[in-house]
This record gives structure tokens, sequence and C-alpha cells, in this order.
């Protein structure tokens, strides 16, 4: 059988295969040519890149080295299309470090290279599938509840079928995709590269977009849904109540409630909180504003019968979905009154909306491991770097403007990009440039949109604080008054209310969200002393600030969880959950961790990072290579087994 990353077999013209390398990242194009052509010569001469930056999509490379490279690689795809497009012989794993090293300009260390290998499935072996040892009778009598279906519960579901797990997958909306499917508002796309952004066994070849846009991403995880026949096991518009445990039967019992109101339990062995932390919407309480008489809502609940066109609009709110919300509407508005509470640092990224071209698609449907290299490309920069830009140095001078050199450097390249966009508007700057250290909150991506929009004479951003709401206008602390026909709340989420508004009842009784009051935690953000079989994906600790991909975290967790799941069938057990000094440990780590960096500076306020006590409970503070080693599969000493 075909290994899948090695491209399928094309008839694709001289004159096409020409066009099509116009579009192309050069650097990746010539790792798929040393597969076609066994000869790695190709990367051991003058033809190199001259650098990796963030969101590549062409290769730092002079014109004059593209253009060489393109008449090799037309020479080499059209002998390779001659002979009927082979699968390529393995490369030896020597040959393959020495490959990355090439791509990204740099030594990648060894001790990355094992989670890359993996990552990239060169072999077209999806290793993060645990393999199956029960047998079936032990596997029937152990359902499992998966409580979401966004991209962590639709994981979860493919893989408990490839194990042979029998499992229900409850939602509270009508479709796939969690945060993807709520989040239809205007501009809403994707910040992570797409061709990294989904499934490491599901590329995509089709993607139209760099950073795809909600409905792509959405229909994007419904057929993967579809594939792998995931649907027929979701209860879709029914929401989870809670869930308590009961020790002598060893089941969870999960109180759900349909649309229509009508209540069922299920029971199940083991229970999989798949519900994300950014999905119950946060609107602020401001006096006046059940007053309010036109159209008003959350970003995340978008009234799309509302039309924008020449109304007065209020976004209360510019965090990451208003960055996204305000190019998208400013042009369609009368006018448009942007309430920010604090500046938001971003970086440039010029492909933010940039399309993919007809060139690349055919590359990654055709081109041996042309996607495979792509996906390693842009995960590098992403992978770990920016959690030492973040570290904090205790002899750094000023720590209220930046916490080391390296963070200095990164406020000042970011101040020159927003200072570029604006022109001569002092007013503005002093507005849009924090005042805090660089990268102390979630940063924003921006291709110069955002900023342009702020520059409109329909567009005003207001940073004065809001005293109270009228039925037609929103008026500030100073007493300046702004009329609005539509005003859109893009107050982001409790993001620290870990599984609320579920009631989850464990051991003896014990409530979750009591237990946690405002200070949730897990095992290796998974598993809780005191609550058997209960598995959390993107559970406490577990956001990434500093980059990789939640897929990629999810894959992770859910490769643990099913070898918890595996041990449990296969040892016959009854119960599992972490040892309490495990649990404690972890916590207590991870805390001491969060302190040396940026992320919990006192100088970064109204952070979503930091719950009330401005402490910060819900980020991995950890490399992602770690994590991917601690979750490789679990250590059952950790743990009390029933």
């Amino acid at each position: 059988m075909r290994n899948p990353h090695a491209g399928v077999p094309f008839d694709t013209s001289d004159e096409d295969i020409a066009v099509a390398l116009e579009d192309v990242s050069i650097p990746t194009l010539m790792l798929s040519l040393v597969h076609m052509t066994g000869d790695p010569g190709l990367i051991r001469g003058r033809l190199k890149p001259a650098g990796l930056f963030l969101n590549e999509v062409q290769g730092y490379m002079s014109e004059e080295d593209k253009a060489e490279v393109r008449a090799i690689a037309l020479d080499t795809i059209r002998s390779y299309r001659d002979q009927g497009c082979p699968e390529p012989e393995p490369v030896s794993a020597d040959m393959l470090h020495e490959m990355m090293n090439w791509l990204v300009c740099e030594e990648v260390p060894d001790e990355y290279v094992p989670m890359l290998m993996e990552e990239m499935e060169l072999d077209g072996t999806d290793v993060r599938r645990v393999d199956v040892s029960a047998n079936t009778s032990d596997r029937e009598a152990f359902p499992v509840v998966v409580i979401g279906c966004g991209q962590s519960g639709l994981l979860a579901g493919i893989r408990l079928k490839e194990a042979g797990i029998p499992f229900t997958i409850v939602e509270k909306n009508a479709g796939i995709g969690g945060t993807w499917w709520e989040n239809s508002y205007p501009g809403a796309r994707v910040d992570v590269g797409n061709h990294f952004y989904c499934y490491s066994f599901e590329p995509s070849d089709t993607w139209t977009e760099y950073f795809a846009q909600q409905p792509e991403l959405q229909a994007y995880f419904e057929a993967v849904m579809t594939r792998h026949g995931i649907g027929l096991h979701v209860r879709w518009e029914t929401e989870v109540l809670g869930a308590a445990w009961d020790d002598h039967s060893g089941t969870w019992s999960v109180r759900t409630r349909e649309q229509d109101g009508t209540e069922t339990t299920l029971v199940a062995r083991a229970v999989i909180s798949a519900v994300g932390q950014l999905n119950r919407p946060s609107i602020p309480e401001i006096p006046g504003q059940d007053t309010f008489t036109g159209p008003a809502f959350h970003s995340a609940r978008w009234d799309h019968t509302v039309e924008l066109a020449g109304k007065r609009v209020a976004m209360i709110g510019a965090g990451a979905s208003g960055f996204q919300i305000a190019p998208a509407i400013a042009a369609e508005v009368e006018q448009l009154t942007v309430f920010q509470r604090t500046a938001q640092w971003m970086f440039p990224n010029p492909n933010y909306h940039e399309a993919v071209g007809p060139g690349v698609r055919w590359a990654l449907h055709h081109l041996p491991f042309y996607g495979r290299w792509y996906r390693f490309l842009i995960f590098w920069p992403g992978c770990d770097k920016g959690l030492e830009a973040a570290r904090v140095d205790p002899d750094y001078p000023d720590q209220q403007r930046a916490v080391s050199e390296m963070n200095e450097f990164t406020r000042q390249m970011c101040t020159e990009w927003i200072t570029s966009q604006i022109g001569d508007a002092p007013d503005l700057a002093a507005k849009v440039i924090p005042d805090y250290p660089a990268t102390g909150k979630r940063t924003l991506q921006d291709n110069g949109s955002w900023l342009r929009t702020l520059t409109r004479d329909n567009v005003e951003l207001v940073r004065t604080g809001i005293d109270h709401i009228e039925p037609d206008a929103v008026v500030t602390v100073d007493g300046r008054r702004y009329p609005a026909d539509v005003i859109v709340y893009a107050t982001g989420f409790h993001a620290n209310r870990v599984l609320w508004p579920m009631e989850i009842t464990g051991r003896d009784g014990v409530d979750l969200r009591s237990l946690w009051g405002e200070r949730p935690a897990a095992y290796l953000g998974i598993t809780v002393p005191g609550f058997p079989n209960l598995f959390c994906m993107y559970g406490p600790g577990t956001n990434l600030a500093h980059g990789g991909s939640l897929i990629f975290h999810s894959e992770c967790q859910m490769r643990y969880i099913t070898g918890c799941i595996e041990e449990l069938i296969a040892g016959g057990h009854r119960s599992m959950e972490p040892r309490q000094e495990k649990y404690d440990e972890w916590h207590e780590r991870s805390q001491n961790e969060l302190k040396k960096l940026v992320w919990s500076q006192p100088s970064v306020k109204h952070s979503f990072f930091k719950n009330a006590y401005g402490e910060i409970h819900i980020l991995s503070p950890w490399r992602l290579v770690d994590y991917w080693n601690w979750t490789k599969q679990p250590e059952m000493d950790d743990f009390v087994v029933r």
C-alpha cells in the first residue's frame, strides 16, 4: 500500500508544473526533491535558505536562487512523473535529521527529533494510535462518555473507535467544531498556520488560506467526523448538567438535558471532558446595559440577522475576537467605536489573510512528503522558542517595560511594526502601544488590517473606561456619549472557570468546583485525585501561550488517556486516579515555573490568563517536547488503582 504522504501519481504537463512551482515554498520543495531522487547532494551545495521565520510561505532565498531551484525541480519532477511517480525509498534517520537542520537553518537538538519524526509520520504510520490488547467483551463492557465535540472531543471519538471502546459524545451545539462552530463572527480565523493546525493523521491539501476562516475550519472537522464515522455516536443539542461518581459500581452517572428540556442519565465507566476553556462567553456587568434598545450580543453568539450596514456599532472589547471583527465590518458600518481596556501587543504576519495558491495545493497533493515537511517548517519556529523568550531575567532593569534583553528586542520590533502602520498619528500611537512587557498577554498577529482600520475616518478607538449604557449610547467615565445602534461584546470567556457550569461530584460527594475554587489543577492537566476515571482534554494548565497548537496538545493528551483506559480494561481494574502527592507536586512545580514567565508579571493587568488573585492556573509553562514525553504513556505508579 502506498504511503499516503508520498503523493498521488499525476500526469500534469510540464507547463502546468512550471506554473505550480511559482507558488510553492522553495526550501520545502528541495526536500521533496531529495525524496524523489534519493540524492542528498541537492541540499549540500550552495542552494539553501537564508533563514527561517515564523509563518513562512515561499522561503527566504534570493529570487535568483529560487529560479535556479525551480529549474532543477522542473527537470526532476518531469522525470519522476515519466517514471510513473514511484514511491520513494525510505530515508535514514541520520539523513532526516540532516534535512531538518538544513530546512530550519540551525541544529535541531537530538531530544526533539523523535517527537518531530512522530509528528511528521514520514513512514505513514500513526504511532499515536494506541494498540489494542484486551479482548472485545472487556471493551464492550467499558462505555465512555465524552463531553463536547470540538477538535478534542472529535479526536477522543476517533481514538476510542479505533480501540473498539463504546462511546457517546454529548455536544450542546447543533454541529461539530466547538469554538469553530460558535465563533462565526465576521473575520473569525485561526492564528496558527493551517497546515499545522489540523490533526497529524488527517492533513489537508485543500486549505484555501494559510490562516483559514471559520467556515473552512468548521468544514474540515465536519469532513473528518464523516470520514471516521463519528457522527452516529454524537447526541447533538444536548448539554451535560453534571456527573457523579459511584464508588460501589465503579461508574459515572452523567446527567444531560436535550433542547426540549428532556433530561436523561448516561452511565459510563469513564468520562472524558473535552469542553475547552474558551466556550462560556463572559459579558461584563455594565449599569444600564439592559436598557439598550438596539441589538446587543456577544461575539461568540453573533446574531447574523442583524444588518450592520449604515449602523453605528459600539464594540466593547478588542482582544483576539475584536481584533478580527473590526477590520471585517468597518467598511460597511456608518461608525465603529471600539472600547478597549488595554492595548494588545501584535507581531507582523504579512500572510495572515493570504490565499493558498493552486500551485501549493498541487504540490501538497502530488509531491512526495511536501506536506509533511511544510508542516514541520511552520511548526519548528513556534516550538518552544517562544517559551524562552517569555522567561523573566530577574536582574533585568525596568521590569515594567521588559523582562529580559530578548523581551526588549521583541518590544522594539513590535513597536516599530505598529508605528509603521499608523503613520503620523501620535494620539493613536499612544493608544495602541502597550505599556506592559511584550507577549505578557495573548499576542495577536497583524498584516496591517487592524491598525489600518483604526485610521479610518469612521472608526474611533476609545481607551476611556465605560461608566454606563443608555438606550442608544455608551457613556464613558469622562461623561462623553457615544451613540450606538448595535453593541457587540467582544469580551472573551470565563477561561478560569474550568468545566463550569457542570456539577462534577467525585468520591465521597466532593464537588470539583468547590475543590478547585479559583485554582483549577489536574495532574498533567488530565486527572484529579478523588475523581476516578475522569480525564480532561485541554484541562487546567494546558492552554498554550508560547507556541505549538492545541491540536498537538490534544493528540498528546488523548494518547495518554487511551493508554489509561487500556490499562483499566486489560488489568480488569475498576478505577484509577492520580496519587495526591503527584497531583500536589505537579501543581507546585507548574506554579513555580509560571512565576518565572512574563505572563505572571504584576505589570500585566486585565489578562484572561489570570484569576481574581492575579495567579495563572490555565497556562502550560512547559516545553512541548517535555509534555510530549510525559504523556507518551501513563506511569501506573503515579496512580491509585482499584
